[in-house]
This record gives structure tokens, sequence and C-alpha cells, in this order.
């Protein structure tokens, strides 16, 4: 089975802009999730973006998930919510979102913080990063072994994440990766999102 692409939006965003490149990647297709990610900013602004490329994706059958934040993504609407080691706990961010929502954790390299996460719930548990990456400090370095592993021991979804690019994502998928986070290599490829979407999903396709 292919792995599906899970795009994290860059930081920062002018949302009425970036509506244009979103809508391009994600009729791209393959796409299944589309994480806002946007620090330092207040509660009205995240809303407000919300409001204007939420629609662009669940119109698209693409699940849209707020970063941290699962108080604002439950009153936003969105699909789910991912959280860090350092956010809300699980069944804090459960509680706000409801049995229905998505709710993925972060697990950094270690089959423990998965183990945990699943345990109680987790719709996936994400593993990095893999590669370097300048879109946030790495302070975790994931192996292929550690995705082969978790493939072996458990059923609940994993995304692989961290300087992924249509060049290295394949063995992750060959690992047992089901879904690969991209950010700076779909925004910012030299011939568009929509093409870096396809350019992707032709690097994943057919893995046995």
């Amino acid at each position: 089975m292919d792995a599906k692409l899970y795009l994290i939006t860059p930081t920062p965003l002018v949302p009425s802009e970036f509506a244009t490149q979103l809508t391009d990647a994600l009729d791209a297709g393959g796409v299944a999730c589309v994480q806002l990610r946007l620090k330092d900013v207040s509660d009205d602004e995240i809303s407000d973006t919300c409001a204007i490329l939420k629609p662009i994706a669940q119109s698209r059958g693409v699940a849209f998930i707020l970063n941290d934040r699962p108080d604002l993504a439950a009153d936003c609407g969105c699909d789910g919510v991912h959280i860090g080691q350092q956010d809300y706990s699980y069944q804090e961010a459960r509680n706000r979102m409801g049995e229905d929502a998505i709710v993925g954790v972060t697990c950094h390299d270690s089959i423990h913080f998965a183990m945990l996460a699943g345990e109680q719930g987790a719709d996936y548990v994400a593993f990095g990063a893999f590669h370097s990456t300048e879109t946030k400090a790495v302070a975790h370095h994931a192996t292929l072994g550690l995705i082969a592993k978790w493939s072996e021991i458990a059923t609940v979804p994993c995304v692989a994440i961290g300087g992924i690019t249509p060049q290295n994502c394949r063995p992750l998928v060959e690992a047992g990766a089901e879904f690969i986070a991209v950010a700076s290599a779909i925004w910012n490829y030299s011939d568009g999102p929509a093409k870096a979407v396809r350019t992707f999903n032709a690097a994943m396709a057919n893995v046995v």
C-alpha cells in the first residue's frame, strides 16, 4: 500500500496568499493530512487562518490538523490535533477534541513514547527527525530501523518527519512509514507545490 503525504504548513505564512499554494498542492492528489503549524501568533490569528485554510483541505477530503492546541482545534472545527511531548497530555487533547477526532503524538526517536501513545489511543505516532532540516531545530535523530521495528510490533500508523525529500523518502516507505510529513520540500520546490506533490507520490509508489 502506498504511503500518503502529510503536509505541514510553512512558518510564517500569509493565509490569503498561501491558500493558492495549498490548493495547488492538494489538487495534485495523494495528500492525507494538512497540519497548520503557527508559532508565536495570537489565538485570533490561528482561528482566522483555520477559517481560510480548513475548507480548502476538508472540501478535498484531506484532514485538517492543528499543531499544539486542542482547545483551538476543537473550537475551529479542525479534524484533529497534533501534540508534542511537552504540550498537552494525550488525555487532555482527547477530552477536548472528542472520540471521533484525530489525535497524533510526536514520539521523536522513542519506541517507548510511541507505545505509551498507542496504548492511550493515539491515531498515529510521529518519529523523527530522519534527516537534517531547516524547519526546526533537531534534537532527536530517528532511524529506518525504528520505523521497521514499529511496523513489526504495532498497528498504530506512523508518520516519518524531518528533512524528507523526493530523493530520500522511499526507504522510509519501504521500512513501513504510512505517512511522510513534509514542509519545505513542498513549499520551496522550484517547480511549485503541485509538481512537488506529484514527484513525492511517484517516488513513493508501488512499494511492496
